[in-house]
Parts: C-alpha cells; sequence; structure tokens
C-alpha cells in the first residue's frame, strides 16, 4: 500500500484548512496513494484568540468537514485519516480523529484519550478526554491503529494496538515546539515503531509552535520517508507487507513475549 503523509499548517481560517486537505488529497491520490494521513488539528487550530468562541465554532465548521473527508475519498478514492476537534453536547469537545475508506465510508472515530497536560499546557482545559481505546481497521488490505499526538508518550496504548493486529499505526500529531521536543518526537516515534515490530506513520503540523517532522518508519525503525521542519508538504512511502512479516521473523518480540507473568508497578 502506498500512503501519503500530509505535514500542514492549519490556522483559524477554516476555509483555508480545508483547501489544503482538498490540494494535498488530489496530489496524493494523482501520485497512486491508497492513504493520505493528515495532522492532528487538520480542520482547526485550537488558538487562544479563538477559545472564549471554540463551542460556536465547532458546530459550524464540524459537519461540514465530516462531509469534506467523505466527499474526498469518494472522488478521488482514497482513504483519508484527519484530525479536527467534535463538538460534545454540552461538554467541551473531543479531539477526534477521523478515518473513512476509499468510498467516502467513515470506517473510524477515535476521541483522543490522553490530553496533552504537561510542559505547562492544559489541554484538558478545552478538550473532554475520549473513554475508548484506539480502533484498529483495514484499509487496503493491510490493518491499521490509529492514535493522537500525546498518545506516543503511553507505550502500553501501542502495544495494545499491536495486539489487536495491526501492522501499522497512524499516529496525527500538532507535536509542540520546546527544548528537547524535536529529540522526543524522533526517539518516541521510532521507539514505538520498533517495540511492536510495526509501521508507524506519524503526520505533524508545522508552524511557529510545532515541530513538523513527519515521518514513516518501518518495523525495525529505520526511517523510511521524512519531512523537514519548517513547510508544508507531502511524504510517501510503500508499506510492504512482506518486511512486516520479514521483521517481525527477524525479531519476534511479540511472541516472546512472558505474559503468563503479570508486571507490578510499585
Amino acid at each position: 500500500m502506498k500512503v501519503a503523509v500530509a505535514q500542514t499548517s492549519p490556522g483559524i481560517d477554516v476555509d483555508a484548512n480545508f483547501a489544503t486537505i482538498r490540494e494535498f488529497t488530489a496530489q496524493a491520490a494523482a501520485a497512486g496513494a491508497e492513504l493520505i494521513v493528515f495532522p492532528e488539528e487538520a480542520a482547526l487550530l485550537a488558538d487562544e484568540s479563538i477559545k472564549p468562541r471554540f463551542t460556536e465554532i465547532l458546530e459550524g465548521m464540524w459537519g461540514r468537514f465530516e462531509q469534506l473527508l467523505r466527499e474526498l475519498a469518494s472522488a478521488h478514492s482514497i482513504a483519508i485519516i484527519a484530525g479536527g476537534y467534535e463538538p460534545d453536547e454540552g461538554e467541551l469537545p473531543y479531539n477526534t480523529i477521523l478515518a473513512v475508506d476509499a468510498t467516502g465510508l467513515e470506517v473510524a472515530r477515535y476521541h483522543k484519550l490522553h490530553t496533552y497536560d504537561a510542559f505547562a499546557y492544559q489541554e484538558s482545559a478545552y478538550v473532554t478526554r475520549g473513554s475508548e481505546l484506539p480502533p484498529v481497521i483495514e484499509i487496503a488490505g493491510v490493518t491499521i491503529g490509529i492514535a493522537n499526538c500525546y498518545d506516543i508518550r503511553f507505550p502500553e496504548l501501542f502495544r495494545s494496538i499491536a495486539d489487536r493486529g495491526a501492522d501499522v499505526i497512524s499516529l496525527s500529531a500538532a507535536w509542540v515546539s520546546g527544548k528537547g521536543k524535536e529529540m522526543h518526537w524522533e526517539v518516541l516515534t521510532q521507539a514505538r515503531a520498533i517495540e511492536n515490530v510495526a509501521w508507524l506513520v506519524a503526520s505533524g503540523t508545522v508552524g511557529d509552535e510545532s515541530v513538523g517532522l513527519s515521518r514513516v518508519i518501518d518495523p525495525l525503525g529505520m526511517v523510511v520517508a521524512s519531512a523537514n521542519a519548517h513547510s508544508e508538504g507531502l511524504i510517501f512511502a510503500t508499506i510492504d507487507s512482506e518486511r512486516t512479516r520479514s521483521a517481525r521473523a527477524m525479531l519476534p518480540a511479540l511472541d516472546n513475549r512472558r505474559i503468563e507473568l503479570s508486571y507490578r508497578v510499585a
């Protein structure tokens, strides 16, 4: 399966963000990709300037976002994974990753489990935490798990995805920049791929406050495609099922676990 990874710089102009999604989806399909992965916040940047009107803006935007993904997927015969903020009646919105298949049918909806409450940031102040494990779906014959940004710091979540049969993990992110953060991003994405002997497809936003560096990593931790830290663009990689089988035969870590023993955290 050929996958495209979109690195975008979303802002508070929803129409401009949607135009970027349209443009990159068309380009990816024209290049023969069967799946395109967009970042977290692809639909709208949760900028401080719009927080007082956040709920109002989302109510007018979310339905359009869902429709956009369905129509683009169907028109271009390409599966799409992309992030946005989903209104929740009477509550704070969810930070949601949607997945639609190449016919435009929704196949997954993931509400981010781990809100980014770290490094002096408090995502839970404006987002409701999800309550269900990330979905594992099949696209173009490939089993794919879905995760969102800060989830990458919780290896047990990624192991649960691998345990449910995922050969690929899609990570949509808006990785906030800061001292050491680029290194964290690079190390954590490679670690999650290596320890689960799975492909990791990581799409990130780029801009003044995020690191970019979107990447595709193979099951042995090799970076096979990568974007820079300063501009929008597309990167491509081919998810090779034989490469997955070969890696897992050489490194059978998932089978070598002593799961008959319980791990205790004191």
